[in-house]
């Protein structure tokens, strides 16, 4: 989605907004993945979904490889970061913690600028994933990520037998989905052309 400038608008008033979300799973059936397939499906026409399904491309996290040349899978996800306005990640919970492709994927941002001021929206598809949604929060704020509080949202749809579209559907999931992506269109900045490295 090409950037429309900060006071472009869309039909219903609100800024156009492009939302990069992020799967902290690699499985095929995560609830993670298929939320964000939801959230795809409802979202309205002034608010663009653009689903990364590169993380598991990315290899480990090793600084030496910047020496040798930034490898490409890490290269593509830093300008995608960097040319959406928010990013919105729903990560599973494992043994209290973050998901290891998820963490990988963030330590290979540190040495940039990409989640700098960047509007974040975290969803958790099981509210009894609380530890890893705190310690991804206090990830990206270290990184000096903008966490916003209300695109940060738990849905019970573990065990709910709904699949994505149900979920899009859902009376009340749907609109608790809707809110968080008003609230990332609500703190849109314009998109930055390029971040600095630091390490």
């Amino acid at each position: 989605m090409r950037e429309h400038g900060a006071s472009a608008v869309g039909r219903h008033g609100f800024p156009l907004i492009n939302i990069l979300a992020i799967s902290g799973s690699l499985r095929a059936a995560s609830l993670n993945s298929m939320l964000l397939r939801a959230v795809q499906r409802l979202a309205p026409s002034d608010i663009h979904i653009d689903l990364y399904r590169g993380l598991g491309a990315l290899p480990p996290f090793n600084p030496d490889l910047e020496a040798l040349g930034r490898p490409a899978a890490v290269a593509e996800l830093r300008s995608r970061i960097i040319s959406s306005h928010s990013v919105l990640i729903a990560a599973p919970e494992y043994a209290h913690g973050i998901s290891g492709v998820i963490k990988n994927a963030l330590d290979w941002m540190v040495c940039n600028e990409s989640f700098v001021n960047k509007p974040v929206g975290l969803l958790n598809a099981s509210p009894r994933a609380s530890i890893a949604q705190a310690a991804l929060r206090e990830t990206l704020i270290t990184m000096s990520a903008r966490v916003v509080p209300a695109a940060c949202v738990a849905v019970g749809i573990l065990g709910s037998g709904l699949d994505e579209e149900g979920i899009a559907r859902h009376p009340e999931i749907s609109v608790v989905l809707l809110g968080a992506l008003r609230a990332l269109q609500s703190h849109r900045l314009p998109v930055r052309q390029a971040a600095t490295d630091g390490c």
